[in-house]
């Protein structure tokens, strides 16, 4: 007898686990876009450029399959300071023609990718 209380109330704490992990989940989904987005998508969000929601979206979401983190927040940076992105281009250095080469197939990509959206 003891076994089945002890049993059902295991039963009951995971039911009661399984609610909260649900709940937890529907509140993520219901966040805003900009919340979820990765810094590519934020940034082209925030742009002074007449971008709409579903081309920073796209934008994002090629940015999320080709761009490291990292690269993607220095890409990022570069939507305010364009300098910077030239620095990056010029640069001898080998971490910097990295990054260019990582934006140029990235960039490519995004154009024919999402020219539609």
């Amino acid at each position: 007898m003891l076994y089945l209380k002890t049993r059902a109330a295991g039963i009951a704490q995971a039911s009661v686990q399984a609610i909260r992990l649900a709940a937890i989940v529907a509140t993520f989904l219901a966040l805003p876009t900009a919340v979820s987005a990765n810094p590519i998508e934020r940034a082209c969000l925030s742009s002074d450029r007449a971008a709409s929601r579903s081309l920073c979206a796209c934008i994002g979401m090629v940015a999320g399959d080709m761009l490291t983190r990292g690269q993607m927040r220095e890409g990022a940076r570069w939507f305010d300071d364009p300098q910077r992105a030239q620095d990056v281009r010029q640069s001898d250095r080998a971490r910097d023609e990295e990054m260019w080469q990582a934006w140029r197939a990235f960039s490519t990509a995004a154009e024919q990718l999402c020219s539609g959206a």
